[in-house]
């Protein structure tokens, strides 16, 4: 399973973003590839689909739930919104959501 953590440098959630993956992905015993991607400059974070840093792909999908519809991408910092809380990483419950529909 490809895993795509895409930040950009200086990002201040980058290292809980791919600890998160990390953490998660032990937990649920699913083997991941894991590829961070660096975004430089707005054309790549267009080129990229890059919703905000730091954004986690599974196999090419966002794991927040209905991201693959936005169209905005920015060379900014990312916030998630997870029921009541909002985090600078997204919620471990979309990424275990995510490994298990990627399984499928």
């Amino acid at each position: 399973m490809k895993v795509e953590v895409l930040t950009f440098e200086g990002c201040p959630n980058a290292r809980s973003a791919r600890e998160l993956v990390e953490r998660v992905a032990a937990e649920s015993h699913v083997d991941v590839d894991i590829a961070h991607v660096n975004v430089p400059d707005p054309e790549a974070a267009e080129r990229l689909r890059f919703l905000g840093s730091p954004t986690i792909r599974v196999d090419g999908h966002d794991i927040e739930p209905g991201a693959d519809l936005r169209t905005e991408y920015v060379l900014a910092c990312r916030i998630y919104r997870t029921g009541e809380r909002i985090a600078g990483v997204p919620d471990a419950r979309w990424l275990r959501d995510a490994f298990e529909a990627s399984q499928r």
